[in-house]
């Protein structure tokens, strides 16, 4: 895996959305996607996905120049979140009613 590699993992995504996806990158499996695009590609796809995804869920991992040298975004609904943990990046669950889990001071 190169240093570029991105990720998309789609869920219950339109028809369309996908199928936009394959020309940038390759369908691994139903719903993942993994390519190379550079930065400013990465960026216009990832407008394109938060834009379409309306009712379904979207990640992108994407190389970062962090301690874990990646990053995730995430849009759609009832998502899982990502969260900085003292410099880590985790990700949360939505809790019931859509909403997602926060660290407040005492867990920091």
């Amino acid at each position: 895996m190169s240093a570029g590699t991105t990720v998309v993992v789609l869920v219950a995504a339109p028809a369309g959305l996908r199928g936009h996806l394959t020309r940038w990158f390759t369908e691994v499996a139903a719903g993942v996607y993994v390519g190379n695009p550079n930065p400013r590609i990465r960026d216009r796809l990832w407008n394109v996905v938060a834009d379409r995804i309306h009712d379904g869920q979207a990640v992108m991992i994407e190389p970062a120049t962090n301690e874990q040298g990646w990053t995730a975004r995430t849009a759609g609904r009832d998502r899982w979140s990502p969260v900085d943990f003292d410099g880590l990046t985790l990700i949360a669950r939505p809790r019931q009613g859509g909403r997602p889990w926060r660290p407040t001071a005492e867990t920091k």
